[in-house]
């Protein structure tokens, strides 16, 4: 016998869908916008990771392998290693690589990007390559000269061959690249055809002597012999007795991993917000379905008498829930599909985590991913529907057909709200899994189950002790009491308020208490009146720097009353995690999070973030020996091996998340001799204009800057005049020389606290601001709930209207009923989705936050917002309800109860 449902669905169901179609489209809608916001973020992510493989590839060569200095990025692999290396009987081939991360100056005809839309000057990746040997490992790196060029431009110096976005970007037949306050010019011989960013190739031996690292190698690719594995050539490489510390073998797919790696807190933080809206729809889904259970219910109990069993009337809600969730879920897929590509074409891969900044990726759609959020939207709103779904099982045919009976959750699962609570407070005490904060994902999630679960005890003990005192006021009094006896539809009603308000309320705070932690830090790190830099970027730190020359001369400009500097390295402490940060400072103005310890005589003091604690067991009153190794391969004085480094302390870091350690600058130039700095804060005296200083900073740079050009040209000169019949002797003289550099000054940039403040909360807004659309739609699916429920319910009450009409009520004082009702209900959903939010919030600034992102934050609960969403929804809902009742309370409500005669 053929099943009945499908004729049902047809029939039954698809007039219920045509006679309250806005209802419906709100659960739907609410489905679709889950759905789509967590498939545009996974399609953003995944097509920005993408993009990022590829640009790895296409600078980091087609090798085995590649050999790389352990620690700091200052560190270089010995010569004799490389050597040592291509000797080797399984190593085919090993390319040495000079990577240097600088800057070229836009010259007029160049296009200002995404990385400098405002300055002078663009990010510039310069690789120095074996020129005879790179075709066999990266053939994309092959210089190709232009017309009219030698041959053997390849091996000139100052020359240099730009991939197609170097060369859009710079649009010049010559380059000027940042070294230090020099500005060294180097000509367009050709390009090279690597995707991926802006890139430029030289020689090995050009590059070495332009940025004045001779003999410096940054890598060694190596290409194996055929048959030679590579994880048995690791093994046996580094088990040799004679293998020098401080270097690595790496897979070349290492940078793609670990921004895998790096940025996967951010995008699931992310994906699992986006499924708040999911999470919200399931409830709307619920709300929507119970009320349309509770109004069908006699029709229900027909279905009932002519056949239809209690499981086939279960398994056709289910069934109409699955239909809401697959439209929903069809929708989403094509919304979020065309959220991602507008996204990734107007703001690029950047989510405002900054991991992807700088480009904008082809969107990568994946239809695995398409059905996997499809389907989480069919689940979501098929799990709304099992409550309503088993009350439709449990109608009594015989009461439903007489009005009588009831459906809806009772004071009965009181206990599994507190149970859910109890677990939501329990979970959130467990340790993150693989560093993702599961557990405590599941405890917001049961933290709202239980509130929602608890919601019909709550409203019935609330309306209990209020009902008495309304005894005297007839219109509140009915409102009231009404409320209470129906204790189910009501919290059926306000559940989608509950769960909209409370995952909105929870956003609000956590977003509020990063935002004021953030504030309260800058104004702590940003002590000083102006702030002066060669470098945006982290990565060209080691090319924009400025020299002790520059500062000595800086502390003497009139105005300035105190100079402090700050030199930052990336360290990398361990293969398996990601690179840290090494920051030389002063160590008296640090935001401490507790007490400094005093420091044991004959140890350095270092003070470690709030990520090394997590990330790399750093804890205050311990030793560093993790540092010590990393310090060796760069060591410039016999006490650094054997430095015992003390943590004397925890400061809070919000700029570098996955650690930062800070070092005394005496002791990191006693340690390395490296005497170059990356920034300098100026503190003014009293009345100076900070124009004045930037312009004779400025002026002091070209200064230097032109005697650093004449000192660099004089070197690269004695060279060539003495080399008699060497190669050089026969290039164009002159070719090493350069005029005098008046171009300095304008590679420096300046900023004052309140600017950088600024910029960088803007920068805050804009990584939440993800977050903030969440917020908004968390609301709007809540609001429609409220609607679509209270119109339901009203509705379905027009015979209690009815009667009260012909009790002698007039319409305007049914509908001021309607709306108290409304104004009693919206107002306990309030008090608990503010309570449930804020209960969440604690969980996600206090587990959620520390165990994603490794820094923590004061809460800060911005009470006038709360109240404002609040308010909103009181009054939405008591709008509502008024609205709906209009049409409950005339004629037809008066001819309704002709139904009952």
């Amino acid at each position: 016998m053929a099943s009945p449902l499908w004729p049902l669905l047809r029939s039954f169901s698809w007039q219920e869908f045509r006679q309250h179609p806005w209802r419906n489209a709100t659960a739907v809608m609410a489905v679709a916008m889950g759905v789509a916001l967590a498939l545009a973020i996974h399609l953003i992510n995944a097509s920005a990771l993408n993009e990022f493989a590829q640009a790895a590839r296409s600078v980091g060569g087609q090798p085995d392998l590649e050999l790389r200095p352990l620690a700091m990025d200052t560190a270089t692999v010995p010569e004799a290693l490389w050597a040592r290396l291509a000797k080797h009987p399984d190593v085919a081939v090993a390319s040495p690589v000079l990577e240097i991360n600088t800057y070229a100056l836009l010259g007029p005809n160049a296009q200002a990007t995404e990385v400098a839309p405002t300055s002078s000057k663009s990010a510039l990746k310069v690789l120095g390559i074996d020129t005879l040997g790179v075709a066999a490992l990266a053939p994309q790196w092959f210089p190709r000269p232009i017309a009219g060029e030698d041959r053997m431009a390849a091996f000139a110096p100052d020359t240099i061959f730009l991939n197609a976005a170097a060369a859009s970007q710079l649009g010049s037949s010559t380059v000027d690249l940042q070294q230090g306050l020099q500005v060294q010019r180097v000509r367009v011989a050709g390009s090279v055809t690597a995707s991926g960013k802006a890139l430029g190739v030289m020689d090995i031996g050009a590059a070495q002597d332009l940025f004045g690292k001779p003999g410096v190698v940054s890598r060694v690719d190596l290409r194996l012999r055929p048959g030679i594995d590579r994880v048995q050539f690791i093994q046996r490489l580094m088990a040799e007795p004679d293998w020098p510390a401080g270097t690595r073998l790496a897979k070349p797919d290492e940078a793609a991993d670990r921004l895998g790696a790096l940025s996967r807190a951010y995008r699931v933080n992310l994906t699992v917000l986006a499924l708040v809206a999911l999470f919200t729809g399931g409830f709307l889904v619920f709300s929507v379905l119970a009320l349309s259970v509770s109004r069908r219910a006699p029709q229900w109990a027909l279905l009932g008498v002519l056949g239809l069993t209690s499981a086939q009337r279960q398994q056709l809600v289910l069934l109409e829930a699955g239909v809401l969730g697959l439209v929903g879920s069809s929708l989403g897929v094509a919304l979020g599909t065309a959220l991602a590509a507008a996204a990734l074409y107007f703001l690029g891969g950047d989510l405002g985590g900054g991991y992807f900044a700088g480009g904008a990726p082809s969107l990568q759609w994946s239809p695995t991913a398409a059905l996997v959020f499809g389907a989480l939207g069919v689940a979501a709103a098929l799990l709304g529907a099992w409550q309503p779904a088993r009350w439709a099982q449990g109608i009594s045919a015989a009461q439903a057909l007489k009005g009588l009976g009831g459906l809806g959750p009772q004071d009965r699962h009181a206990w599994q709200g507190a149970a859910l609570l109890a677990a939501g407070g329990l979970l959130a005490l467990l340790p993150p899994v693989w560093d993702i904060p599961l557990a405590a994902y599941v405890s917001v999630a049961a933290l709202l189950m239980g509130g929602i679960a608890a919601l019909p005890w709550m409203v019935g003990q609330v309306l209990r002790h209020l009902a008495p005192r309304l005894q005297r006021h007839a219109l509140p009094m009915l409102a009231i009491e009404r409320a209470r006896r129906v204790r189910a539809s009501a919290s059926v009603a306000v559940s989608g308020v509950v769960a909209s308000l409370s995952l909105a309320v929870a956003l609000t705070v956590m977003v509020a208490s990063f935002r004021g932690s953030v504030t309260q830090w800058l104004d702590q790190v940003l002590p000083a009146d102006l702030y002066v830099r060669t470098a945006n970027s982290g990565a060209a730190q080691d090319t924009a720097y400025f020299e002790p020359a520059f500062v000595q001369a800086a502390a003497t400009v009139p105005g300035v009353a105190r100079v402090a500097t700050q030199r930052s390295q990336s360290l990398l402490l361990q293969p398996t995690l990601p690179p840290v940060t090494l920051v030389s400072r002063t160590l008296t103005d640090l935001p401490l999070v507790g007490d400094a310890l005093p420091i044991p005589p004959g140890q350095i003091g270092v003070f470690v973030s709030e990520a090394m604690v997590d990330l790399h067991g750093a804890r205050p009153g311990r030793s560093f020996p993790a540092l010590s190794e990393a310090f060796r391969p760069v060591a410039q004085v016999e006490s650094a091996v054997v430095a015992p480094f003390f943590i004397a302390g925890v400061w809070r870091d919000y700029a570098r998340q996955f650690g930062a350690i800070a070092i005394a600058t005496a002791d990191f130039e006693r340690l390395t001799g490296d005497h170059r700095v990356n920034d300098i804060a100026l503190w003014l005296e009293e009345g100076t204009s900070a124009s004045n200083v930037e312009q004779a900073l400025r002026a002091v740079a070209d200064r230097l800057g032109d005697q650093a050009a004449v000192r660099s040209a004089q070197v690269r000169e004695e060279p060539a005049q003495r080399a008699g019949d060497t190669e050089q002797s026969a290039l164009p003289p002159g070719l090493w020389s350069q005029p005098p550099n008046t171009n300095a000054g304008r590679l420096l940039e300046f900023a004052s606290a309140q600017t950088i403040r600024a910029i960088s909360l803007r920068i805050f807004d804009r990584s939440f601001a993800v977050t903030y659309w969440l917020q908004a739609v968390a609301i709007g699916i809540g609001l429609f709930g409220v609607a679509a429920s209270f119109s339901a319910q009203v509705l379905a009450r027009r015979k209690e209207f009815g009667l009260l009409v012909h009790l002698g009520l007039t319409r305007g004082q049914v509908l001021r009923i309607v709306a108290l009702e409304g104004a009693a209900w919206t107002s306990l959903g309030a008090v608990a989705g503010v309570a449930l939010g804020l209960a969440v919030a604690v969980v996600l600034v206090k587990v959620v936050n520390p165990q994603s992102f490794h820094w923590t934050m004061d809460l800060n609960i911005p009470t006038l917002r709360l109240l404002a969403l609040a308010v909103a929804v009181v009054l939405a809902g008591t709008f509502t309800a008024w609205a709906s009742g209009r049409a409950a309370a005339g004629r037809d409500a008066v001819l309704a109860v002709k139904e009952d005669w």
